[in-house]
């Protein structure tokens, strides 16, 4: 089996050798191990760093396009260069490399589609008591939303079976961490998580400048997510809270007006009637809504079947290339 380990980079010419450096240079199951960066427009040394530490695929960005970005062109050169489980790590030493085999065991062994790095939130010290509250609110909201048990859904430290990775499409900018996790969920895909041990980081998070900041993209992320899975859900909710509404003040009128007192209560009948035409309205767009959600699957399979046709043609040549004899291989190469 082929295993490429990623790096999303961004100026971590200070980080970057320690990242490379800890990576196992023999795992169980693993025939060759690959390494690739992901520069996001850096301004330092951090290419220069990966040449010299023979990192095997660098990928430039020409400016800066975020993480989720990074990570999805990562995912598909990975999968180009016919990479059987990916591994995902984060560029500023927050995770230790050493944990990679025991990352990847579960998808070599067979039981598991997708394997998340546990930093044990709740238990670790370096995290803040607000931090650890979140992180476990958060996991909770995505645990529900994917039906699998997560505890640490934040992690950037993970792997992917190559079935796993072929399905990814990350729609945000911001993270792919809980998008990919409820995409991963609703279609079916095993999720599993390992503790892994960490490293104290200097420097703060470029990914948001603030908790506060943090807390809104991602809620924002769920919250597109859970419409976008479960819109049937999502707005039949709705439509049937604006219709209990409206039925609220409806009923108030009708009692006056049994009373003898109905005219002067004819404001309740038109808030009653404006809730309930919104109610209304709403249930409708659940229905098309949750037809749209089909039609996304249904496409959702058609790219994943059109990726591994691109993708194995791909190997193929690279395959039919290196069999040529006086072709050269200049990737390098653990294994």
């Amino acid at each position: 089996m082929k295993l490429i380990i990623q790096v999303p980079c961004l100026n971590e010419e200070r980080n970057l050798p320690q990242v490379i450096s800890g990576i196992p240079e023999r795992i169980p199951g693993i025939s060759v191990i690959e390494t690739q960066i992901i520069d996001d427009g850096s301004t330092d040394k951090t290419v220069e760093i990966a040449q010299s530490m023979g990192v095997t695929h660098i990928i430039r960005n020409k400016s800066n396009r975020g993480l989720a970005y990074s990570f999805q062109v990562g995912i598909e050169n990975a999968l180009r260069q016919g990479a059987d489980i990916i591994v995902n790590t984060d560029g500023d030493n927050q995770y230790d490399s050493s944990c990679i085999i025991e990352l990847v065991k579960p998808i070599v062994d067979g039981h598991a589609d997708i394997v998340l790095g546990d930093r044990q939130p709740n238990q670790n010290t370096e995290f803040s008591l607000v931090k650890r509250v979140l992180q476990k609110a958060g996991s909770s909201v995505v645990s529900s939303l994917a039906q699998v048990n997560i505890s640490d859904a934040v992690s950037g430290f993970r792997a992917y079976s190559r079935e796993a990775a072929l399905g990814i499409n990350v729609m945000t900018r911001f993270s792919y961490t809980t998008e990919t996790l409820i995409h991963a969920g609703q279609d079916g895909l095993t999720i599993a998580s390992v503790v892994v041990k960490t490293n104290t980081t200097e420097r703060p998070s470029r990914l948001f400048k603030s908790m506060r900041s943090f807390v809104s993209k991602q809620a924002a992320t769920i919250l597109r997510s859970y419409v976008m899975y479960r819109p049937l859900n999502a707005f039949l909710s709705l439509g049937g809270i604006m219709i209990l509404l409206g039925l609220l003040p409806i009923l108030r009128f009708l009692y006056f007006f049994v009373m003898g007192d109905g005219d002067g209560k004819i404001q309740s009948l038109i808030l009653g009637g404006v809730f309930l035409s919104a109610g209304y309205i709403t249930i409708i767009l659940a229905l098309l809504s949750d037809t749209i959600a089909t039609n996304r699957r249904l496409l959702e399979q058609v790219l994943k079947r059109v990726r591994e046709i691109e993708m194995a043609t791909t190997v193929s040549n690279e395959n039919l290339k290196s069999d040529v004899p006086g072709a050269k291989n200049d990737g390098k190469s653990k294994s």
